[in-house]
């Protein structure tokens, strides 16, 4: 994970849907597939399902798959309130560890991440608990989501350039796919620069780069459930089926599947630490598993590139050329 001792599995395993659309019984099955491929990282969230995603995490760990084989990751400062999108205060950030411990049932998290940049709080309060979090031994290493570049930039440098011992930022966490590129603007950039590992979320376009969509919305697709239809629903576009289609082009040259191209691609993506793939079957799990002994050639993966290249101009591209 970027320029610290964490090491991690080359693909994480998500669980968003834990609880909700994953029951105890497929996410044990789950979890216990990875863990015997040897996959060691999962990610939750505190708001995962209420707090119900790390319930389950805690109580799968203590009966099913040993703490100290995985790498834990959470969340904390998401706030289900539309007024608030976040909450960075020391207050809420420390407290909301104390109770992701609990419902996990451990003792601390390798990676605790900052759910969201809070533009009340100030930065340095939010990363001061941070510090506080891993001087104690409740967090192990720290992360953020969803900060753009300019945002992660100020925090890693605040950490590095800090007088004292300052926990250096192991990772950022951003929706990355052939689908939504945009990170490689600023985001990814920085990450390289500062020594930060990226976590790719959403590394199948939510579901769409698998091509389950391409003939209509499946039943028991995402795209049909009540919580993440709005989800998967901007992916359904005319843009993105022509993505879709040259992914499932280069699938059928290499006799593999959509998912497993869309995987590799984002995986050997430079700067990528892990990729995190919610699976929420087995047959999933045991696709994306599969991604291990693919590597793209050099010309499809060129042939992605193109088909699915952002646009940025300035002040990105040099202006003389635009």
């Amino acid at each position: 994970m970027g320029r610290t001792g964490l090491r991690v599995s080359r693909i994480g395993l998500g669980t968003l849907t834990w609880t909700r659309d994953t029951g105890e019984r497929e996410a044990a099955d789950l979890l216990k597939a990875f863990w015997e491929a040897g996959g060691t990282l999962v990610d939750t969230a505190d708001v995962y399902a209420d707090g119900g995603a790390e319930y389950l995490l805690g109580r799968l760990m203590a009966d099913l798959v040993p703490r100290r084989d995985l790498v834990v990751a959470t969340k904390a400062g998401g706030v289900p309130d539309p007024e608030r999108r976040s909450d960075c205060s020391r207050g809420h950030l420390l407290a909301a560890l104390d109770a992701s411990l609990e419902r996990l049932g451990t003792d601390y998290v390798d990676l605790w991440q900052i759910h969201a940049y809070d533009p009340v709080t100030p930065l340095e309060e939010t990363l001061q608990a941070v510090d506080t979090a891993v001087s104690s031994g409740r967090a192990r290493y720290a992360g953020v989501t969803g900060f753009c570049g300019w945002q992660l930039a100020k925090a890693a440098t605040w950490q590095l350039a800090a007088p004292g011992t300052r926990t250096r930022l192991a990772g950022a966490q951003m929706e990355y796919s052939l689908l939504q590129r945009g990170v490689e603007r600023e985001v990814l950039p920085a990450a390289l620069d500062l020594g930060v590992g990226l976590l790719p979320s959403s590394p199948l376009g939510r579901g769409v780069l698998t091509g389950k969509y391409r003939g209509g919305t499946p039943p028991d697709s995402r795209g049909s459930s009540e919580h993440l239809a709005p989800f998967v629903a901007p992916y359904l576009d005319d843009a993105a089926a022509r993505i879709v289609d040259a992914v499932a082009i280069a699938a059928d040259g290499l006799a593999v599947t959509p998912l497993q191209v869309a995987l590799a691609w984002v995986r050997d993506r430079p700067g990528v630490a892990a990729p995190i793939v919610g699976a929420r079957t087995s047959r999933q799990l045991d696709e994306v598993l599969s991604v291990e002994s693919l590597t793209l050639p050099v010309e499809i993966r060129r042939a992605l590139d193109d088909v699915s290249a952002p646009v940025h101009r300035y002040p990105d591209h040099d202006w003389s050329t635009l």
